[in-house]
């Protein structure tokens, strides 16, 4: 069992756990994943580890409750605990070594984004994120991104930051040239945005694909995606690739194949929540 030491409300769907698992905090590497299973016939659940404390033997998992098991997770609090957490997975960030990285971070894009960033800083590399969010509520992780270098904050609404979307203000960045490298995570379109964006530059572009996963070791396939016409794993191959390789419509397509099934089981969620039990 991995108790939760730590929780945190970064947004109205956003939660920010740290929980016991000191194997993992030894050895993890940014980049890198854990897949867990909150209890006997829970699902699996990938997710980037965001932090780490080898010392105090503690991981850090920021999950967005999209569907039931995201959102059994996010209830979780301080003492209780998730039971299966398996990992380090997936291969390491290949970081910039030196020069000027734009990492940019779309929703809870910006909690994987974290790890990165914060590796390349004390990497020495100039770092300038740029986070985005619906409006003002849906930005997280502003403050600890400060900390290590630039940060551009942008909301649709234009209730926070600058007014407009995230790829807009990395326009302005490549235009102005000195941008040796981009990390882009978010939902799909923008990735692909982003991707779209960086080419007639010329500019390296790393991408974190949040392929569906089962086992995380490359067993099942779930996680298969195309890397300039081949066949590759997320799990064990990734989960970053050169975004200028990515198949972004065939990620897209595959995403959706099990939505209506997560949705009749988020909906059976929400009725035993909302039922009430009469004697």
């Amino acid at each position: 069992m991995h108790p939760v030491i730590e929780r945190e409300q970064l947004s109205p769907n956003v939660v920010r756990l740290v929980i016991e698992a000191p194997r993992i905090a030894k050895v993890r590497r940014p980049g890198q994943f854990v897949i867990v299973r909150k209890g006997p016939g829970a699902e699996r659940i990938p997710l980037t580890i965001a932090d780490n404390d080898a010392e105090a033997g503690t991981i850090t998992l920021m999950i967005q409750a999209i569907g039931r098991s995201t959102t059994e997770l996010t209830n979780l609090q301080v003492g209780e605990a998730i039971q299966d957490v398996a990992g380090p997975l997936g291969s390491e960030t290949h970081l910039l070594a030196s020069g000027h990285a734009v990492c940019v971070g779309g929703g809870v894009g910006t909690a994987v984004l974290l790890p990165i960033v914060r590796a390349l800083s004390e990497a020495g590399v100039h770092v300038t994120s740029v986070i985005g969010g619906r409006s003002k509520e849906w930005v997280i992780l502003e403050k600890e991104l400060t900390e290590l270098g630039d940060v551009v904050t942008c909301t649709d609404d234009g209730s926070y930051g600058r007014h407009g979307f995230v790829t807009e203000a990395l326009k302005d960045l490549l235009d102005a040239g000195g941008v040796d490298a981009v990390y882009a995570i978010g939902p799909v379109p923008m990735m692909k945005a982003v991707s779209n964006l960086t080419l007639p530059y010329a500019v390296p572009t790393t991408v974190s694909l949040n392929a569906i996963m089962v086992d995380g070791t490359g067993m099942c396939g779930g996680c298969r995606v195309t890397i300039d016409g081949e066949t590759k794993y997320a799990c064990v191959d990734g989960p970053e690739f050169d975004a200028h390789k990515v198949n972004f419509g065939e990620l897209a397509d595959r995403l959706t194949t099990y939505r209506p099934f997560e949705q009749q089981a988020l909906d059976k969620l929400g009725a035993c929540a909302t039922t009430e039990v009469k004697s």
